[in-house]
């Protein structure tokens, strides 16, 4: 990798296969909520080596020690509800941007954010959609994984499936006789259902995302999309196909249609039940509750100033579900929805976890350990451990007593590679 992509304060670039001893103050290894003082860390190519006290460590003669003062490296940080494709609303709509910012465009757009979300310490995204970029973000994947670009490891979702007239843009308040681009790709029926998943996962996509209700009730209430028959069917295929199954799902009977349908995650939740939420913890569903992007929403569309108004009720519903499936035991993890929101800036999500009533450590967890069993990648990554790939991240200061310090990230490494160091 090119010392240009590591940052300009990144130090002699090491030959390819020298070990790397990583020297911090403190390490938060991702097995449990314990913060280890003084163990290091030896990188060899793209994998840890060891971990632990440094005289426990058997360092190679010929390692490169790399000394980080006063900082504490963890897993590398995980998002797993993202769209590279989108920008913020308060910058453009979400119609214009699907109507008028020409794919390429957005595409230009998108290597901008993954690289600003690499160097925010996030070295994985699982993309939920490209909101009408088609497969584009098939290309930013391998331009990453060819070295091409920097960002994060991708997981993505490709075009999404959407019941028909059901998501933007329109067909509501437009003349009927405009074609409209679509975000995502419809569907109805089985027989168009089991055609939408063969597409997106012959394509490549790593996940399906299916929509199991959207705002198209009566005054844009959020109701139900698709049948059981209909959710069982797109699950049961994308299963057949070696696909897991995100649901964007914001209503109870949604939730609960999506849950008794197989589907390995449930994004939003926001009207989730006690019920509901017990439902999903005891099928081991995975939970992304989305709090930062209640937050933008309450900001761009409600008035909301954070720190100067009260919590807006749709803030306030945001919150109460998220501490309902804390209560119910749910797996919880990090999705934020960023794209929603500016990219690079992620680590919102963490600290809306906290106020939501996650201990600092629990959340940081959620972002990398939790994450990595949600996304079926508990053996390679989320954890500081022995022949785990070697995506680790630092900041100053102790994030598992005070997520905010992970607002300055100051040394990214993915897959053995130095992108950001001080």
């Amino acid at each position: 990798m090119a010392a240009a992509e590591r940052g300009a304060s990144a130090t002699k670039e090491p030959r390819a296969g020298t070990p790397q001893l990583l020297v911090p103050a403190r390490v938060f290894d991702g097995v449990d909520q314990n913060l280890h003082e003084g163990w290091v860390v030896l990188v060899t190519t793209n994998k840890i080596a060891a971990a632990g006290p440094r005289a426990e460590v058997k360092v190679p003669t010929d390692a490169l020690t790399i000394e980080l003062p006063g900082m504490t490296l963890l897993p590398g940080l995980m998002d797993i509800h993202s769209h590279i494709f989108l920008h913020p609303y308060n910058e453009a709509l979400w119609n214009d941007q699907v109507l008028k910012e020409p794919v390429a465009y957005r595409s230009v757009a998108a290597v901008i954010h993954v690289k600003n979300t690499l160097l925010a310490g996030f070295t994985l995204l699982r993309d939920l959609g490209t909101e009408g970029a088609g497969f584009s973000d098939l290309a930013i994947k391998r331009a990453i994984e060819e070295g091409m670009i920097p960002g994060p490891r991708l997981l993505v979702a490709t075009k999404a499936i959407v019941a028909t007239a059901s998501y933007g843009p329109g067909p509501f308040g437009f003349a009927e006789n405009v074609l409209l681009p679509k975000g995502a790709q419809e569907a109805s029926g089985i027989p168009e259902i089991l055609k939408a998943v063969r597409e997106q996962a012959g394509a490549g996509a790593d996940w399906i995302k299916v929509y199991a209700d959207y705002g198209r009730g009566p005054g844009g209430q959020e109701v139900p999309t698709f049948s059981m028959e209909e959710l069982r069917a797109l699950v049961e295929e994308s299963h057949s196909a070696g696909r897991l199954v995100a649901a964007h799902a914001t209503t109870a009977e949604g939730m609960r249609r999506a849950i008794e349908a197989g589907v390995a995650t449930i994004e939003h939740g926001y009207g989730g039940t006690e019920e509901v939420f017990r439902l999903m913890a005891s099928k081991g569903i995975g939970y992304l509750p989305t709090l930062t992007a209640a937050e933008a929403y309450a900001e761009y569309f409600h008035g909301y100033k954070p720190g100067q108004t009260p919590l807006p009720p749709q803030l306030e519903r945001a919150l109460k579900a998220f501490k309902l499936a804390l209560k119910s035991k749910v797996m919880i993890g990090l999705g934020s929805d960023v794209g929603v929101f500016a990219h690079g800036t992620n680590y919102r999500e963490l600290e809306w976890m906290v106020r939501g009533g996650m201990t600092p450590a629990q959340a940081l967890l959620a972002a990398t350990a939790v994450n990595a069993k949600i996304v079926r990648m508990e053996e390679q990554i989320g954890r500081i451990r022995p022949n785990m790939l070697a995506d680790v991240i630092g900041c100053a200061g102790d994030p598992s007593k005070d997520v905010q310090m992970l607002r300055a990230v100051s040394f990214v490494m993915k897959n053995g590679v130095i992108y950001k160091q001080p």
